[in-house]
């Protein structure tokens, strides 16, 4: 009987997630930076509850398709307005430049609330080909912003035969 609930007890591990080699950078980067030497106090900020209601803006998530003769950007970035949005272009770099803010106003008797929040982000991306930023076209909607980028003529792809 102890071996049958010994064999119950255990149980086979999860199959482990593959990260990709940027993931796995990426995590490496965060743990050093977080716990390494760049931190030798480790001094952690204090959890408040309140705090945890605010919008947390990070860098957004960002797709680049290299096209035959351009270079299209989608980038999300829900819960940002059009006129918050900053977009600069050099010729192998594009940089988008968001902010937010919201107030909350309540008023109940002698009860008055206000609470305002904003947050930021920057995000830089090398891009697999040089462009023309002089015609590059922006369309925004759902939170989703794609930016298309005309290659510069000797940039882009030809095909080469092998003889």
């Amino acid at each position: 009987m102890a071996e049958e609930s010994k064999k119950q007890e255990i149980q086979k591990p999860a199959p482990a997630r593959t990260l990709s080699q940027f993931e796995d950078m990426d995590r490496m980067f965060d743990q050093y930076l977080r716990h390494g030497w760049m931190r030798p106090w480790r001094f952690e900020w204090p959890s408040f509850p309140e705090l945890t209601t605010l919008p947390e803006l990070k860098a957004p998530k960002i797709d680049v398709l290299d096209r035959e003769t351009e270079v299209l950007v989608k980038a999300e970035v829900p819960g940002v307005e059009k006129k918050d949005l900053d977009i600069s272009v050099s010729d192998n770099t594009v940089t988008i430049k968001g902010s937010t803010r919201r107030e909350e106003k309540e008023e109940q008797g002698d009860y008055y609330r206000r609470e305002i929040s904003t947050g930021s982000f920057s995000r830089t991306v090398t891009l697999p080909a040089e462009v023309d930023g002089s015609n590059a076209k922006a369309n925004f909607k759902d939170g989703v912003l794609e930016l298309t980028l005309p290659k510069v003529e000797k940039a882009k792809r030809i095909s080469v035969k092998v003889e």
